[in-house]
């Protein structure tokens, strides 16, 4: 079940401005030709030939499973894609060397060669198109493209609620204690995580974030006090490849608006001394420093925060 994010409605002009920016950029780097950057083939055969030769560099190339992930394709579709690629020579399909299950695809190499082709004319399309910037301008369309990337990721990623002792959920707790372990000074003991059941059903909640089908972060409520109608948010954790596009707070975002809509009016939290980005991160979101409220031994900063009921709709 997907976490639903109760934000503001996206505005038209917003919506405009994105679709202006893709026709023109499709355009501009001829995606709709048949002929992609002047080679034998659509864009989606250049772009799959390319995708597998960059996640299927360790040798044993790319499952099917993980492609179709990755660029959002039926499966169908993908099918038949691959089986034209092989048909022409450039990539072969087995089966992985320790999983007969899993089907995976490879470049022959007369697909590195296309591959290779394919990355000097992008190459030689890009450096033409930049060519008519000066070095200043090029920086800020470089910094503008970051930040067009950075958003358009987090805006791509989903938040799901799923239960505290899925497998899901207890990889990412099993990576966040591996993260602290590495980071805490004194080390991190597993066993302090939040068992499943105060994180499931009517006690809790728990939320994975998934990015192209993989886990890349989660967090977790539970009930503190139940009179006092008072949660506590737990392991707010991103994937070091999901850093910095904004994951952490949309987790802390949509764990609160699941405790308001739960009936809490406040949310506390606890952190490490030696997190101080988080310590940022909750100052800056409201959270204010309290006394210490509960006997975490890696809890040095206490925080809290009054949440607004959910507006009816």
């Amino acid at each position: 079940m997907e976490a639903k994010q109760q934000s503001e409605p996206v505005a038209v002009p917003d919506v405009r401005s994105l679709r202006r920016f893709n026709r023109y950029f499709t355009r501009r780097i001829g995606a709709l030709d048949d002929h992609y950057l002047g080679q034998d083939r659509p864009l989606g055969e250049a772009r799959l030939l390319f995708e597998i030769e960059e996640s299927g560099r360790g040798g044993e190339g790319t499952s099917l499973r993980e492609l179709r992930a990755r660029l959002g394709l039926d499966a169908g579709y993908l099918s038949r894609m691959v089986k034209a690629l092989e048909a022409q020579g450039l990539v072969r399909v087995g089966v992985h060397g320790r999983d007969s299950r899993v089907r995976v695809a490879a470049l022959t190499p007369a697909g590195r060669s296309e591959v290779a082709e394919q990355n000097r004319r992008a190459d030689a399309l890009a450096e033409g198109l930049l060519q008519g910037l000066s070095p200043a301008q090029r920086g800020e369309l470089t910094e503008a493209l970051g930040a067009a990337r950075r958003l358009l990721r987090l805006a791509a990623i989903r938040v799901e609620a799923v239960d505290g002792g899925s497998d899901d959920a207890r990889a990412c707790l099993d990576a966040y204690a591996a993260d602290l372990h590495e980071r805490f000074p004194e080390g991190y003991d597993p066993a302090t995580l939040v068992p499943p059941h105060e994180v499931s059903g009517a006690s809790g909640a728990f939320l994975v974030a998934y990015e192209e089908e993989r886990a890349v972060g989660c967090g977790a409520l539970r009930t503190l006090d139940p009179g006092a109608r008072v949660g506590e948010i737990k392991h707010v954790w991103v994937h070091p490849g999901a850093r910095r596009l904004g994951l952490a707070r949309r987790l802390l975002g949509e764990l609160e608006r699941v405790a308001a809509g739960r009936g809490f009016g406040v949310v506390r939290l606890d952190t490490h001394a030696s997190l101080t980005e988080a310590q940022a991160m909750y100052r800056a979101c409201g959270y204010t420093e309290i006394p210490r409220y509960n006997d975490d031994v890696y809890g040095a900063h206490f925080f809290e925060k009054r949440l607004t009921a959910p507006r009816r709709r």
